[in-house]
C-alpha cells in the first residue's frame, strides 16, 4: 500500500489548522463568500455534526482500532487503485483528528458552508475516501 495521500492529508490539515488556531481563532469568523462559505473557528469535542461530546477516550480507542483495522485489511489483499486512495484518504483523515485529540483535547474545525456543519481538510478526505470505497464494493461486490 503506498502511504503518499496518508502524508499529503497529514500535512494540509495540519499546517490548515495551525493556520485557524493562530490566526481564525482571534477572530472567529472570516466571511469568504458572505452567507455561503466562512471560515469559522470551532473546537470540536464530538464527532460528525457535535455528537458524543467530551468522549475523547472512545474517540482515541475508536480511531486507533480504525486505522490498525485499515493498515491489517490494507496488508492482506490484493487492492485497486481505487480501494488503496480511499483507505489512504480515510486513514490520514483519522490521523490528522487523532493528533488533534491527542496533543488539544479537541478537533479544529474552520471550514463552514453555511446550514452546514462546521468542518476541516481532515472530515473532508475521510468523506472522500469513504466515497471511493463505497465505489469500489458496489462495483466488486
Amino acid at each position: 500500500m503506498n502511504y503518499i495521500f496518508v502524508i499529503i492529508v497529514l500535512v494540509l490539515d495540519q499546517l490548515s489548522k495551525a493556520l485557524a488556531l493562530k490566526y481564525l481563532a482571534l477572530v472567529g469568523n472570516i466571511p469568504i463568500i458572505k452567507n455561503i462559505f466562512h471560515l469559522t473557528y470551532v473546537e470540536n469535542r464530538g464527532a460528525a455534526f457535535g455528537i458524543l461530546q467530551n468522549q475523547k477516550l472512545f474517540f482515541i480507542i475508536f480511531a486507533l482500532l480504525v486505522l490498525g483495522f485499515i493498515w491489517f485489511y490494507a496488508h492482506s489483499n490484493e487492492l485497486n487503485k481505487t480501494m488503496i486512495y480511499g483507505l489512504n484518504l480515510v486513514a490520514g483523515g483519522i490521523i490528522g483528528n487523532l493528533i488533534d485529540r491527542i496533543r488539544l483535547g479537541f478537533v479544529v474545525d474552520y471550514l463552514h458552508i453555511i446550514n452546514f456543519p462546521v468542518f476541516n481538510i481532515a472530515d473532508s478526505a475521510i468523506v472522500i475516501g469513504i466515497f471511493l470505497i463505497s465505489i469500489f464494493i458496489l462495483r466488486h461486490g
